[in-house]
């Protein structure tokens, strides 16, 4: 097994409870990712239930500030949005980052603030499985075919296309397709008493991952190897299902963390933070599960044990109001780690 692959969520829910980090810093951070020698940055997506800024458009930004890092969603709730709008957004930020993208996704956990969400859009919440998945159909039809043939309970498309006759060719994105990382936290979908239950939505989970995406994307349960290691082994069987290659499948963890000089620090560091971020989680939720909070020796720890249980790709997101700090003590830090046998 390699050495994984590292990226930064950028926040941008931050610049809206932070008074000293700004969207246009979010831009420079972007710059100092590239820099350091990640290879991605991500932006989360949240209608109302946690607002910030809107993450294709940050990505367009995004985009011409930088050359080579990868851009994705940590994550979209995509069920909440039209495919065919969707479809040709995310087109054109290919086009603009000349094929850099990483659609990360999933159909959003059972937080009241992302029910109202779905009832603002006059979607159901209970169906948003049904509609994630036919939405992905929708985009994987339109960004390797050019064109999208449904009809299913919640999209009629009949040979729908971006392109009416005088184009050159149907608008496509560069990739075709982008890579799509599909979200799966069944912890966070059905709570930690309820194995019997947690089973079938893994099971159904792997299938949608293998069906509809080129990856895995999971986060949450930081204190738990065991159960993403549990988890890919019905990942990897589903994939095998589909006759699909296991190699163009990618394994991703997004993980909040602190890095300070002790242990006591990097608590102090994360607890006003995560309480803002993400208020209605945070007061039921071990923030142990969120990610490793400590010294670069605690990370490096941390990163090595998971990825033995086969994560190949870190997002790492800093639940600090320093970004700019924690950013450059990972690259210093904790990445030389995982470099020096390349």
């Amino acid at each position: 097994m390699g050495n994984p692959t590292f990226g930064v969520n950028l926040n941008n829910r931050e610049p809206l409870i932070a008074p000293d980090y700004s969207l246009t810093d979010l831009l420079d951070l972007s710059e100092v990712v590239e820099r350091e020698g990640f290879d991605s940055v991500w932006v989360g997506d949240s209608l109302f239930s946690k607002p910030r800024y809107e993450p294709i458009s940050t990505l367009a930004a995004i985009s011409q500030r930088t050359k080579k890092v990868k851009l994705g969603t940590a994550c979209m709730v995509s069920g909440t949005r039209d495919p065919l709008y969707l479809a040709l957004e995310w087109a054109t930020l290919d086009h603009l980052s000349n094929g850099r993208t990483i659609l990360g996704t999933g159909m959003g956990n059972p937080e009241e603030g992302v029910r109202r969400e779905y009832a603002a859009v006059r979607l159901d919440f209970d169906k948003r499985a049904r509609i994630f998945e036919d939405g992905m159909d929708a985009l994987r039809q339109l960004w390797t075919t050019g064109t999208v043939n449904l009809d299913t309970e919640f999209f009629k498309y009949d040979n729908i296309s971006f392109y009416s006759g005088t184009e050159m060719k149907p608008l496509m994105p560069v990739q075709s397709p982008p890579p799509i990382w599909v979200v799966s936290n069944p912890r966070l979908t059905v709570g930690t008493k309820e194995e019997a239950k947690t089973e079938k939505v893994i099971s159904k989970a792997a299938r949608r991952i293998a069906k509809y995406g080129d990856g895995w994307m999971t986060c949450c349960r930081a204190r738990h190897p065991e159960e993403f290691a549990a988890q890919l082994a019905q990942v990897d069987d589903a994939i095998a299902e589909t006759g699909r290659d296991r190699s163009e499948y990618v394994m991703s963890y997004q993980v909040t963390m602190n890095i300070a000089d002790t242990r006591e620090e990097a608590h102090a560091g994360i607890n006003s933070y995560i309480s803002q971020y993400y208020p209605e989680l945070s007061k039921a939720m071990d923030l142990l599960e969120w990610g490793p909070i400590g010294t670069p020796d605690d990370v490096i720890d941390w990163i090595k044990t998971f990825s033995a249980a086969g994560v190949d790709y870190f997002i790492c997101r800093f639940g600090s109001l320093d970004q700019f700090g924690q950013v450059e003590r990972f690259a210093k830090e904790v990445l030389p780690a995982f470099r020096d046998s390349r």
